[in-house]
């Protein structure tokens, strides 16, 4: 039997999905040369339903018009998800390899260095950070700098020359067992109710809560591969770490992480329009998808409200999984 190309194999649901996903980033894009007054709130016509003159998709309790709300809230999910996803994935990623590649044992620094840094996390703990000015930047950086000095001149004694084991594998598991034990959304929950809400804020805290996917891929797959053939003869020719790491393991342990990137996104969406639901997290002027879901709540009646952002949330999520096995049928060619 003849063996089916990848492009055969496309069916017109992929095409739908990225369809729907190119839609999104034009709408977004559309949505920046908006007037500013598009959101201005109308009074006057609150609460309009659908197929009406001017408004098309009808308008929320405030008066503003349900379609506008629809494109800027698109912006708003791809300025949070995008990023957010981009930077956990890079940051696991570079975790998974540092930990699968050294392991406990391979990372090794002076007895020297290991004081200095005691001592430099004890100087940090017994001085208090001047509470404002540039001496709060600069304090820390001082400190760092003689530590280093401190550590490099300990060096010519040779009771501190002997190396001591880093566990730096040890120590990211330990951080993603932390993370794991907790609800993720109950975390940025919490996290995010307790700082002034910005967006990259909220990029930072779905990033720093939600690498740890990408770094158990990461690290399980550099461990499978340092039990292969040409990696032990890396080693044995005497290849630096960084250039085993870069040519070696990340090109192989990037395919998995690159698979499972669009659920990635997919999840973000979810939370970043659960917070916006809640009214955490995003400024109270910024528009979005879960906003306009909250708006609901103030007119019971208004189906329009609740019909048209949850199409969009839905079509986006199922198109993004879509993705997710198309990812899977490229990586079997």
């Amino acid at each position: 039997m003849r063996r089916l190309a990848w492009s055969e194999k496309i069916s017109w649901q992929h095409g739908a999905a990225i369809g729907w996903l190119l839609l999104l980033v034009f709408a977004a894009i559309g949505s920046l040369f908006l007037p500013e007054s598009s959101l201005t709130p109308d009074l006057r016509s609150t609460s309009v339903p659908p197929l009406t003159f001017q408004h098309w998709l009808g308008t929320d309790p405030l008066g503003q018009d349900v379609g506008t709300m629809l494109l800027y809230g698109a912006r708003t999910t791809l300025l949070v998800s995008l990023p957010a996803a981009a930077l956990a994935t890079a940051l696991g990623t570079t975790l998974g390899l540092i930990a699968g590649y050294y392991g406990n044992t391979r990372l090794r620094f002076p007895c020297a260095y290991w004081l200095a840094a005691v001592l430099l996390a004890g100087s940090l703990f017994l001085f208090r950070l001047p509470q404002a000015g540039i001496a709060r930047v600069w304090y820390p950086l001082l400190l760092g700098g003689t530590a280093l000095l401190l550590g490099k001149q300990l060096q010519r004694f040779s009771l501190f020359r002997r190396p001591l084991a880093f566990p730096v594998d040890q120590l990211v598991l330990a951080a993603v067992t932390l993370l794991a034990a907790i609800p993720r959304l109950l975390l940025v929950l919490a996290i995010a109710a307790a700082f002034e809400p910005t967006i990259p804020g909220l990029v930072l805290l779905l990033a720093l809560t939600s690498w740890t996917q990408s770094a158990r891929l990461t690290r399980a797959e550099v461990r499978r591969l340092l039990e292969l053939p040409y990696l032990e003869a890396a080693h044995s020719i005497g290849l630096p770490a960084w250039r085993i790491i870069r040519h070696h393991l990340l090109p192989n342990a990037w395919r998995p992480i690159a698979t499972t990137f669009p659920l990635s996104i997919a999840v973000f969406i979810a939370l970043e329009t659960t917070l916006s639901f809640l009214g955490i997290g995003l400024p109270p002027e910024t528009p979005s998808w879960g906003k306009l879901l909250a708006l609901s709540r103030l007119s019971p009646s208004s189906w329009w409200l609740l019909l048209f952002p949850g199409i969009c949330l839905l079509a986006t999520t199922l198109s993004l999984r879509k993705l997710l096995t198309l990812g899977k049928i490229k990586s079997t060619f």
